[in-house]
């Protein structure tokens, strides 16, 4: 029985509806899965280049560990990354108020829209992603909506992940 999420761009007003990919990363799916609702602001990618995130406080009992990971990720991948301490380089641009300045763990959630990405930070190296799940629907409004963030700026956007059903 296949499940699905809802990805939403709060103030745009655009969503996008993902299935879990429970087959190939069924511990990072059913971590999220049980966090959800999920609400963060939202964060451009930088070096990755169309990629859309939030950072959110850990939420699994146990961290998912690495599986069906990619470094490239394609249109539509949905991914989990684990971050601890190495978002406080101020070269980021980080708010204070984004928490990056401590040292604690992070996880960042993120959608890929576009082409031609590729997760490699000057600091670290290359930061492989668990893709989780993958856009079903909707990947054209988000995409016009992920490059307006990047041309308009994410400040006062929020993105919220939540159940969309099963099949």
């Amino acid at each position: 029985m296949a499940r699905y999420i809802r990805i939403t761009l709060e103030k745009r007003g655009v969503s996008a509806r993902a299935r879990l990919l429970d087959d190939e990363a069924p511990r990072t799916a059913e971590a999220v899965w049980q966090a959800l609702p999920l609400k963060g602001d939202v964060f451009h990618g930088k070096f990755a280049r169309n990629e859309v995130y939030t950072l959110v406080e850990p939420f699994a009992a146990q961290e998912p560990g690495a599986e069906n990971q990619t470094i490239t990720p394609i249109p539509g991948d949905l991914c989990y990354f684990t971050f601890e301490g190495v978002l406080n380089n101020p070269a980021y641009g980080y708010e204070t108020s984004a928490g990056t300045n401590e040292t604690r763990m992070l996880i960042d959630l993120a959608y890929f829209y576009g082409r031609n990405n590729l997760l490699l930070n000057g600091d670290v190296g290359w930061v492989p992603g668990n893709v989780f799940g993958t856009v079903v629907e909707g990947l054209d409004a988000l995409a016009a909506a992920s490059q307006d963030i990047w041309m308009g700026g994410a400040r006062g956007e929020s993105l919220v992940i939540e159940r969309d059903g099963e099949d």
